[in-house]
């Protein structure tokens, strides 16, 4: 263990967040991983991004590649674009229409609109929607929109990137009853 490694607490030598977390990753599941990096982001110890970059200065220690297989799934990684662009494919795939994108509906820029069936979709990294102010203008954003009638979907860059089958499940759910209620 290097001095990185440990800090002080009212006295007493411990390990750092991020040394803990990586301790932490080789004795827990993902689910348990992701709890305790939930935990050290909530009480302020350590934040996601934060503790990505001091992976990087870590490569090759035990535990770090099971971190960072976490962070980078949980992380945006992706550009807005690039994150858009994988989302085309996946809406096409259930037979939606192509959408406007960038419009703005009800006073906010939305990432997909089909105005012929009341339907927005946004595609949410967290480079966008990590702050507490940015999640409550998204909460503002998707009751404009119910408000208006309109069905708003929100899907994450990990379910964009890692679960399409769900995001594509989703989706022709709600395309179904689109087809349903123009009959």
């Amino acid at each position: 263990m290097q001095d990185r490694d440990t800090t002080t607490e009212y006295g007493i030598p411990v390990t750092t967040p991020v040394q803990t977390l990586i301790d932490l990753s080789l004795r827990l599941d993902r689910r348990g991983t992701e709890r305790a990096i939930n935990e050290a982001d909530k009480y302020d110890l350590v934040h996601p991004p934060e503790l990505r970059r001091a992976l990087d200065e870590r490569v090759g220690e035990p535990g770090v590649a099971t971190l960072r297989r976490i962070l980078d799934r949980r992380t945006f990684r992706l550009t807005k674009e690039e994150l858009e662009r994988r989302f085309l494919p996946l809406a096409a795939k259930v037979g939606l229409p192509v959408p406007l994108t960038g419009q703005w509906v009800n006073e906010f820029e939305v990432d997909f609109y089909w105005p012929d069936l009341s339907l927005v979709v946004e595609t949410d990294g967290l480079r966008y929607h990590r702050t507490p102010a940015e999640q409550a203008r998204d909460r503002l954003r998707d009751q404009a929109h119910t408000a208006a009638g309109l069905t708003q979907l929100r899907f994450t860059h990990e379910q964009v990137r890692y679960e399409p089958e769900y995001v594509v499940r989703i989706l022709a759910q709600t395309a179904s009853r689109f087809a349903i209620s123009t009959k």
